[in-house]
């Protein structure tokens, strides 16, 4: 017989008991203490965030931030998440580098069974996330367990993202689909179809390393 951790961290249905609950604490003084920091202490709150994930580089997260664990969640360099952001990370949820999360987006791990009979006993499960490099994920997202996301890769706003999506893709709505692939065209736009001033195109090239 295995406890109810080691249940958990297989993936398999599992009952949040008291050695579960425990594990738990850790996450909660630390998110407590982001939530209720001063919210220009930047130095202060990106050494909380350092803390409190299980890997992370350059990462911040504007307060309040919400987490099960914080040690499940892995991000990549320059991680960004906006305000009001829940992760529950009952699994893993891997990030990788440079990507963005708008106000508001939730990455669900967590869940429970279907019927009713089946679900009040009590047992529930987590399914790990993966998110690709480069990726933005718009306000109010909800991202349900099991789901991976490719590199490269934009969520639109106020999307439910429920199965996987492809590398270099636009795709939103409930259930979240693909709308189009992401093109060379799109290298000079920053808003539909508004292209930068010559001014900033400079700067961005200067950025990357690129000249024309």
């Amino acid at each position: 017989m295995i406890n109810h951790i080691e249940r958990r961290d297989r993936q398999i249905p599992y009952i949040s008991d008291a050695s579960v609950f425990e594990e738990q604490m850790a996450a909660r003084r630390l998110t407590q203490k982001l939530n209720t920091m001063d919210r220009t202490d930047f130095a202060g709150i990106a050494n909380v965030v350092k803390e409190l994930f299980g890997k992370s580089d350059g990462a911040f997260v504007n307060p309040p931030f919400y987490c099960d664990y914080g040690r499940h969640i892995e991000v990549g360099k320059n991680f960004f998440a906006n305000y009001n952001c829940t992760i529950l990370d009952v699994a893993k949820v891997i990030i990788g580098d440079n990507c963005q999360l708008a106000p508001n987006v939730a990455i669900y791990t967590a869940g429970h069974p279907v019927h009713p009979d089946t679900r009040n006993t009590a047992y529930e499960y987590g399914i790990e996330v993966i998110i690709g490099d480069n990726v933005w994920i718009g306000g109010n997202t909800v991202i349900c367990p099991g789901v991976h996301i490719g590199s490269n890769t934009v969520i639109g706003a106020g999307s439910v993202v429920t199965r996987d999506m492809p590398d270099w893709c636009v795709a939103a709505g409930n259930p979240c689909k693909v709308i189009r692939a992401i093109t060379e065209e799109d290298r000079k736009l920053y808003y539909k179809d508004r292209e930068f001033d010559e001014e900033a195109w400079k700067d961005v090239l200067h950025i990357q390393g690129k000249y024309e």
